[in-house]
């Protein structure tokens, strides 16, 4: 085997492992082989290797690194990494005992992966993969080496991994929201009549990146629904701003729609179950018949990805099923909150929350901003 190992130590997981361990189980997982990049970083404690940060393509295949988790054994994790990370390995050590950074594509990767864990001597073990995160032919190269009875798919278990925050990561979810907001307030404050969507767009881009934050997206003009990445952590927030000052009938439509978000918002506790956030959004936005024909209400989960567990709606509208709507909220899960109306005549009005759960409260991250904003005249 050619995987470097550490020196013998105590290794500092950036997890709890007791818990991950305790959800393989539940899934029947032995094994797992993360190679999405975001659970990868979740797995080695948020690391990112920026050489491969805009894109992964490289030559004729693609950048795939691995992490193996065994089960019990975190003595026998390993890390599979692109060639140019034994520089990272130098300045600061990952924890997987296991290191080896030699490899430039997907197949050769793949190979490497398949050698330990033959090399872990696990039997007829179940092995868990991402799917959808695992190129065809680096999947092959685990088939033909292990067999494709043994490979599980792992997607689940380790969304549920994922879902329950550290106090480290709530502190970054909350930093992304802070920052989105104030570019958010900065950017309606700069932008008057006469300035484009474009311009628009790109002012908010410079002021997120100016705070730190890679911009991720901004989809509509003085709604400006914009999420930003704060070292791999997305704050997700919707807010509204008026050239001039907002008439009544804009003041009491927006109302409406904190009107709904507050009621849901209340249900976002923990041992409450998912479905109560969103009957009580869906019951409070059904008692305002004015604005309920052309309004929409939405909560999902949210974290290192824009939707991830707790997932608690159906195809709404993102293609997957509410597994979580039945089951209790948990402190430490994030979700957001949003309600949208498209209006016939004032056209499109909406707010977005972050919300993170606790034990007795719901906590709003980024609470400022939630009115008519006023743009520059």
């Amino acid at each position: 085997m050619n995987v470097q190992s550490k020196p013998a130590a105590e290794p500092a997981i950036p997890f709890d492992h007791a818990r991950v361990d305790r959800i393989m189980e539940e899934h029947g997982l032995d094994v797992l082989v993360a190679t999405s990049k975001h659970n990868v970083s979740w797995l080695l404690g948020g690391y990112k290797f920026i050489f491969f940060s805009a894109m992964d393509a490289i030559g004729h295949s693609r950048y795939l690194p691995m992490v193996i988790y065994e089960k019990g054994r975190p003595d026998r994790a390993a890390y599979l990494a692109n060639k140019m990370e034994g520089h990272e390995q130098q300045v600061k050590p990952f924890w997987t005992p296991n290191f080896q950074a030699g490899f430039w594509g997907s197949v050769d990767t793949a190979e490497q992966a398949a050698a330990y864990l033959k090399s872990l001597d696990l039997g007829g073990a179940r092995i868990g993969i991402e799917p959808s995160f695992l190129p065809a032919d680096a999947c092959k190269v685990l088939e033909a080496a292990i067999g494709n009875k043994q490979l599980a798919d792992a997607t689940g278990a380790l969304e549920r991994m994922r879902a329950i925050k550290t106090p480290q990561e709530l502190a970054l979810l909350r930093e992304a929201s802070e920052r989105i907001t104030d570019s958010m307030l900065a950017t309606f404050a700069g932008s008057g009549e006469g300035a484009t969507k474009g311009e628009i767009v790109e002012r908010l881009r410079r002021e997120e990146t100016d705070r730190g934050l890679q911009f991720e997206y901004c989809r509509e003009v003085m709604s400006t629904d914009s999420g930003g990445n704060y070292h791999g952590y997305i704050g997700d927030l919707c807010r509204m701003a008026v050239l001039g000052e907002p008439d009544a009938e804009l003041e009491d439509l927006l109302a409406d729609i904190l009107d709904v978000q507050t009621v849901a918002i209340a249900q976002a506790v923990a041992g409450r179950l998912g479905a109560d956030v969103v009957t009580a959004g869906e019951e409070a936005l059904k008692a305002k018949a004015h604005i309920a024909p052309f309004t929409d209400f939405f909560a999902h989960g949210m974290g290192l990805i824009s939707h991830e567990a707790p997932f608690l709606m159906t195809n709404h509208p993102v293609a997957y099923e509410g597994v979580d709507a039945g089951r209790p909220l948990e402190a430490g899960m994030v979700i957001s909150v949003e309600t949208t109306m498209l209006h016939p005549s004032r056209g499109f009005i909406k707010i977005e929350d972050t919300v993170a759960i606790h034990e007795d409260r719901a906590e709003l991250v980024g609470d400022r901003g939630r009115g008519w904003n006023r743009g520059a005249i």
